[in-house]
């Protein structure tokens, strides 16, 4: 059995690329879920599921998660947000029932630390009484208002459970008032400029401060995968780790959007690996070095490390190695 904060740590590293939204109360599409290849499948109880049929969502979530099929796919459950009648046996009913088959509770709507900590104690509570690992079913806010925004730091430490952060761009886009009816389109006579860019740059950077995960929310016009491709090429640009996806067309895309290109990874890894011989003893001992016709220090050595490590997350292999110059 890993410590709390190693398995908090190896949770907040696993790749999220894809991040598959799955209504609970639709049997059918949990079991097509089962076989995608999205990082992340998150079972939903919330937007997703009408209120009349969240307690047979629960039960068939709880079956899933407990059936066999899945592989090396995250495993969460969106449960309401708490402000709802739902929320707490949302989480009693899941963790109770697959608590040992769970791998984190995406909490919607969060506006600030208080919210996560009362999960967090529900969820310390229920591990004790089902005799799972205290601390292991890890904890996914997400960001969907100007409050919560606001907040975002708070939020993103309130509990050592915390892996990524989430946003919801449909909520938000409605908390602050903006014009437009397209969730991830800019809106009409925003010609300049990205309208979203300081809310992802708040989300990307409070994460990265904190050691968590970035994740984009969702691009609901599902057969526009051109639309898709453009949204997540944005968060992707700028650092997200992963977006939602809503229809199998789009996990491809974002698997590929999310990783390196083969060219990047490989340069990632020669540069990591030219950096690492230059600076030994055998290789001079020096602090820069050109590598072809490019000068390599430090500073280029930390921005390869990101590459690298998010290829080999991926499964990617080089395709190139490092040879040191004679003499």
């Amino acid at each position: 059995m890993q410590p709390d904060s190693q398995r908090a740590s190896n949770d907040r590293t696993r790749v999220r690329r894809s991040v598959l939204a799955v209504p609970g109360s639709s049997v059918k599409m949990i079991e097509k879920a089962k076989g995608l290849p999205a990082d992340e499948v998150f079972l939903d109880l919330e937007d997703a599921v009408a209120p009349l049929a969240k307690a047979d969502a629960r039960a068939n979530i709880v079956a899933a998660l407990n059936s066999d099929g899945w592989g090396d796919q995250i495993r969460v459950v969106r449960v309401n947000d708490w402000t709802t009648q739902w929320t707490y046996a949302d989480v009693i009913e899941v963790v109770t029932g697959a608590g040992a088959n769970l791998d984190a509770i995406l909490l919607p709507k969060v506006v600030d630390a208080g919210q996560v900590v009362a999960l967090e104690l529900l969820l310390t509570q229920l591990e004790q009484a089902n005799g799972l690992e205290v601390g292991a079913i890890g904890i996914e806010p997400q960001i969907e208002n100007a409050v919560g925004l606001k907040n975002i730091d708070a939020i993103a430490t309130a509990s050592p459970r915390v892996q990524t952060l989430v946003f919801g761009p449909a909520d938000f886009m409605a908390s602050i008032n903006m014009r437009t009816l397209v969730v991830g389109e800019q809106p009409e006579g925003y010609d300049t400029g990205d309208a979203y860019h300081h809310i992802l740059m708040s989300i990307l950077l409070s994460a990265r401060a904190h050691g968590l995960q970035a994740i984009d929310g969702p691009y609901l016009q599902i057969r526009d995968l051109d639309g898709f491709r453009r949204a997540a090429g944005r968060s992707a640009a700028l650092g997200f780790d992963g977006k939602w996806v809503l229809h199998p067309t789009q996990i491809e895309a974002a698997n590929e959007i999310f990783s390196p290109r083969q060219s990047d990874y490989d340069r990632a890894e020669l540069i990591l690996d030219a950096y690492a011989y230059h600076t030994s003893t055998a290789g001079g001992s020096r602090g820069a070095v050109m590598l072809g016709e490019e000068m390599i220090d430090e500073a280029s050595a930390k921005m390869a490390q990101v590459i690298a490590e998010k290829g080999r997350a991926a499964g990617m292999r080089r395709t190139s190695e490092f040879t040191p110059p004679a003499g």
